[in-house]
């Protein structure tokens, strides 16, 4: 594994998603899409358990769409040239996304009225689903 400044190599660099297959739900849902992508960029550690091009170590852009009723994952290098897709199957997570944004409407419902602890609660079960997300 390479470092570069301090830093470890196996790591995402960017993530993008395909507006294309995106659902547009509201103002707010794109919002916090854009925080988890920086959220998960800020510290990651992404190391693909995948054939990759002459063992290249990263770090990675990874570009997401839907295709297919599948979840695609496109990696590139740093300077954006391709090095591998694969695809997951999206059947595993209809429960847990479902649930995710039935969630995220209660704590967008909740912030313009509710107690700071109903939205704290809201919260933590919004935390707790992206716990049960994890394993997949």
């Amino acid at each position: 594994m390479t470092e570069k400044n301090g830093e470890t190599s196996r790591r995402l660099i960017d993530v993008t998603l395909d507006e294309s297959t995106i659902v547009r739900w509201s103002n707010d849902v794109d919002h916090e899409r854009r925080v988890a992508i920086f959220d998960l960029l800020e510290h990651n550690h992404f190391d693909p358990v995948i054939a990759l091009p002459n063992d290249y170590e990263g770090p990675f852009r990874l570009h997401l769409r839907v295709e297919e009723g599948r979840l695609l994952f496109e990696l590139s290098d740093e300077a954006g040239n391709f090095l591998e897709s694969f695809r997951l199957p999206l059947t595993p997570f209809r429960r847990i996304i479902r649930d995710y944004f039935t969630v995220c409407d209660s704590y967008f419902q909740a912030i313009k009225t509710a107690s700071t602890s109903q939205i704290e609660a809201i919260d933590m079960g919004r935390r707790g689903l992206h716990n049960d997300a994890r394993p997949f």
